[in-house]
């Protein structure tokens, strides 16, 4: 993926909280799935 494509919104950054992580291979949530 580009970091650049010269288009309006190039160099935004998008920040989300996280609820629940869940490591589908397996199973592990929260913190232990990171």
């Amino acid at each position: 993926a580009a970091a650049k494509t010269g288009q309006i919104g190039d160099g935004k950054i998008f920040v989300f909280g996280i609820d629940q992580a869940v490591r589908i291979r397996t199973g592990e949530t929260d913190t232990d799935a990171l």
